[in-house]
């Protein structure tokens, strides 16, 4: 029965994505953690209570993110729990929305390099303002690669284990690392908890995705130079995850990944990954896509033999 939700779920997410009107989950998330941001700023004032605040926030988003839709799910009965458990998978992953923000970028930076920087940004954290258009398409590839282990794999991985509750938790953990997250100046107290959380979270699902991407590089005829530059590059990022999926992403498409960048007005040095001195094109972009949504089939296909296997025994 699970296993035939959580098919409805990507099925649906395929065909909706994410519309902007309807109001989801993750959106209340990242309010109530700007809200929990601002008053942690106002009130903290050293380095100690910031980290003291961001441990808070840590535990009362995860508490609100499994209590909150659990209590939902006790309540309802019969056909409401199931539309409302199959949307508890529907809104955990993100194939759709990550191929249609990149496509935009793609579309916009056609069209002019300062609409591709501007589209850039709603996806990005990194400042876009400098990019040239090979740089644009560099960060939308990292960013598609990143997200699909964070947006789809691991969110299926923690459903996988805990049902719909895991997916809730595992998206207020990513949330957070992806607001506060970040290794500057400003977040350095406030968000280190939630980046070291997100990592232990990210650990299994990122190492999953390499593998299913290594799979996936056979159709390409780039298996061995994938595995290769898995196995060269995997730490070749500031996040200890981050690297499995760019790595194979770099390897798939022969290309060079990686770089520093500038953050809230600071220089992050990051590592580059992949050999190659190809330039990036925009096709690029859309053999990406096509990566994503073969590695979240790959991984729907395992699921579904581990569970009808596990039926039988």
């Amino acid at each position: 029965m699970v296993l035939s939700y959580l098919i409805i779920a990507i099925l649906l997410d395929w065909m909706l994505g994410d519309p902007y009107f309807f109001p989801h989950p993750v959106v209340l998330m990242g309010k109530l953690i700007s809200l929990e941001e601002r008053l942690a700023f106002k009130y903290c004032k050293n380095s100690r209570a910031e980290y003291i605040a961001g441990t808070l926030m840590v535990f009362i988003n995860c508490f609100l993110a499994v209590a909150v839709p659990g209590f939902i799910l006790y309540l309802l009965k019969g056909r409401a729990y199931q539309v409302f458990f199959i949307y508890s998978i529907y809104q955990a992953i993100s194939a759709r929305m990550l191929h249609y923000e990149a496509s935009q970028v793609k579309k916009a930076t056609e069209r002019s390099l300062d609409e591709g920087r501007k589209r850039l940004s709603y996806i990005v954290g990194r400042q876009t303002s400098q990019l040239d258009e090979s740089e644009i398409y560099k960060a939308t590839i990292e960013t598609v690669a990143e997200n699909t282990s964070d947006g789809i794999i691991a969110p299926l991985f923690y459903i996988f284990i805990l049902g719909p509750l895991g997916g809730y938790l595992y998206k207020a953990i990513n949330t957070m690392d992806s607001m506060i997250g970040y290794r500057t100046e400003k977040y350095e107290y406030l968000g280190k908890v939630a980046a070291q959380v997100d990592d232990v979270m990210n650990y299994i699902p990122a190492r999953i995705t390499g593998l299913l991407m290594g799979i996936m590089a056979i159709f390409y005829g780039r298996y061995h130079e994938t595995m290769a530059s898995i196995k060269k590059y995997k730490y070749a990022h500031l996040s200890p995850n981050a690297g499995y999926p760019e790595a194979a992403i770099a390897g798939i498409l022969n290309v060079s990944l990686g770089g520093g960048h500038y953050y809230f007005g600071q220089y992050i040095y990051k590592p580059m990954i992949g050999d190659s001195k190809k330039e990036i094109s925009p096709s690029d972009i859309d053999r990406t896509i096509r990566v994503m949504y073969g590695t979240e089939v790959l991984f729907i296909l395992f699921y579904s033999i581990l569970t009808i296997l596990l039926i039988k025994m």
